[in-house]
């Protein structure tokens, strides 16, 4: 079943009753609340505003339901996710894997993550009516581990093409750039619940690391779902709406239903993020030897 996305731009009391989450307003003084959603219709919550207030039972059962709950800033970006730390009943087998998982591995993973990324910007610049076909010799060319940086020559390209010759991908700057931050920030959320729901630890990555990185495994593996992303930031660009208010952020928010192809199975995003991990745990257990990553 495909689940439901919350986003609580308002002050709102929430509160558990019967696996229900009950939503009441702050602001207005009512016998009775504004709703009442199945925990089990829902997969994402996002709180925005920062006088929403969650009760810990309620958040115990979205844990418990593998809901991803995304909190945000004072400017309205995803800050903080909240994690089911038990989720897998191999979880401990699962962290072994990880921990035993070889250079050679990692790297040939690696290797078709950056692959299918390419491969699937390329597939967005031609749906665009854009020389997609110029970056086909680096996804052709990837290197195990992709020794040569076949990934950050393709951007390079890629991202002339899709916003113009003027453009610097930039987390610091505004207009679009907020925009692929925001959804970017989503599509990790989503990738990290997938990892977290699969018994994966997303700590351990398998190519991004960094002291201070807590979901270095979701940097890994939300690589060739980015596109999705940037299609629609695209598309706001091209009506001139760059700002980043409630619909823009509704529709970055939409993206985890998108549909995405894996062979010839049509999955939303959010499930297909489920597939990739689960094959990484194949691949982890020697079941495998390729990934199951989308095609754009």
């Amino acid at each position: 079943m495909l689940k439901r996305t919350l986003m609580f731009t308002n002050p709102m009391r929430l509160m558990l009753k019967q696996q229900q989450i009950v939503i009441w307003d702050k602001e207005q003084e009512a016998d009775s609340p504004l709703a009442t959603v199945p925990i089990e219709d829902v997969g994402i919550v996002v709180v925005e505003n920062q006088r929403v207030s969650i009760s810990i039972p309620l958040l115990n059962a979205l844990a418990d339901a593998n809901v991803m709950v995304v909190f945000c800033d004072a400017k309205g970006m995803p800050k903080s996710l909240l994690s089911n730390m038990d989720s897998n009943d191999c979880q401990c087998e699962i962290l072994n894997l990880q921990i035993a998982c070889g250079e050679v591995l990692k790297k040939q993973l690696w290797k078709q993550l950056v692959e299918a990324k390419i491969r699937n910007q390329a597939a967005l610049l031609s749906k665009l009516n854009k020389e997609g076909e110029l970056l086909k010799p680096y996804y052709n060319n990837v290197k195990s581990g992709d020794a040569d940086n076949r990934e950050g020559a393709a951007a390079h390209l890629y991202w002339q093409m899709l916003f113009g010759k003027g453009f610097v991908r930039n987390r610091e700057w505004l207009g679009v750039n907020t925009l692929l931050n925001y959804g970017y920030t989503i599509l990790r959320a989503a990738t990290a619940r997938a990892i977290v729901s699969s018994g994966l630890l997303p700590a351990i990555g398998l190519f991004h690391h960094n002291r201070s990185n807590a979901f270095p495994l979701a940097d890994d593996l939300m690589e060739p779902f980015r596109p999705y992303v940037d299609e629609v930031v695209y598309q706001l660009a091209e009506s001139d709406n760059l700002e980043l208010n409630k619909e823009t952020k509704a529709q970055l928010i939409q993206v985890l239903y998108a549909d995405t192809q894996f062979n010839k199975v049509l999955r939303p995003l959010s499930v297909g993020l489920t597939m990739t991990t689960a094959s990484l745990v194949k691949c982890l257990e020697k079941e495998a030897t390729k990934l199951s990553l989308p095609r754009f």
